[in-house]
């Protein structure tokens, strides 16, 4: 399997695709790692499995209509499946493998076909005290956005999931690129004063344009090192609200199309009107209760 994703944006022509099936039970408010989840499992609202097959059955029907490379990783009895993002990344012909938390290493043995496809040379496994999720790396140009969370208390905080380690890790791995980390505010129970990843409150898309939550970073000077790099006239910034539902997680098939949730009327209309791009919108309001939307459904293995 030849890997190649150096944007977010290139042609995908090849992604791993999370799956719905089995997810196990609801989870307990101590059970869960997130804020979305906390608060939909304290509502009573966590996704029912039927309305996540619903779901990520529409976003594979948009993959399969331009013709992109579907693989799913091998199936698991009562194991949430959902983001395959987490489970690692691709930058350049190289996967990293990510080291997510202990809860969900079955998610990461459910790999193991797709990985005997690739050269192991292209396979690079994260020494134990290295933690990064592929929900933190962020891709455009020669650029690596990194979230991650580099603070004392980083261990007692839940949706603190890439620390200080791994920055040195990559920047060693990808001595050519500029890494640019970013700190972001965390909170384990409240979905509108934390970030669990960095695609949680900004994203590329198009060519040169990206989606911005400003409020999402520890340094408000970081959200405005990002809106310099795109140039102020390119960033669509979006509201606390709009955060909350996670409109930053889209996901790109090319430059000029992208996936998005349908009830994101307020992106998609500038998507389209403004940037003149197409935008395929897809059901995944359910899925979102989980803390995470399309780009965290994915794991591109191909880009043009």
């Amino acid at each position: 399997m030849n890997l190649h994703v150096q944007s977010e944006t290139g042609r995908l022509r090849a992604v791993v695709l999370g799956l719905p099936t089995s997810p196990g039970a609801t989870p307990t408010l101590e059970q869960t790692y997130d804020s979305k989840s906390y608060e939909s499992v304290l509502h009573g609202v966590y996704p029912l499995e039927e309305d996540m097959v619903r779901e990520m059955d529409a976003f594979l029907a948009v993959l399969k209509k331009y013709d992109v490379d579907v693989y799913r990783p091998a199936p698991v009895k009562d194991c949430n499946q959902v983001f395959s993002r987490d489970v690692g990344f691709v930058i350049d012909d190289k996967i990293i493998v990510s080291n997510i938390i202990p809860d969900r290493q079955e998610e990461i043995d459910a790999y193991e076909d797709i990985y005997r496809q690739i050269h192991y040379k292209q396979i690079y496994n994260l020494p134990e005290a290295v933690h990064v999720e592929g929900g933190d790396v962020v891709l455009y140009k020669d650029y690596i956005f990194l979230g991650q969370y580099d603070f004392p208390d980083y261990r007692q905080v839940k949706t603190a999931r890439t620390n200080r380690l791994a920055l040195d890790y990559l920047r060693m791995i990808f001595p050519n690129k500029t890494i640019v980390p970013l700190n972001l505010l965390k909170s384990d129970t409240d979905p509108y004063q934390g970030i669990l990843h960095l695609d949680c409150t900004f994203m590329p898309v198009g060519r040169d344009k990206a989606i911005i939550y400003k409020r999402g970073f520890m340094n408000p000077r970081d959200a405005d090192h990002l809106i310099e790099i795109f140039g102020k006239e390119n960033v669509f910034e979006i509201t606390s609200e709009e955060m909350y539902y996670m409109n930053t997680n889209v996901f790109s098939i090319s430059e000029n199309v992208v996936v998005t949730e349908e009830h994101f009327n307020r992106l998609n209309k500038h998507l389209r009107e403004k940037w003149g791009m197409t935008v395929e919108t897809v059901p995944y309001r359910e899925i979102s209760k989980m803390g995470g939307l399309l780009r965290c459904s994915t794991l591109p293995l191909r880009r043009d």
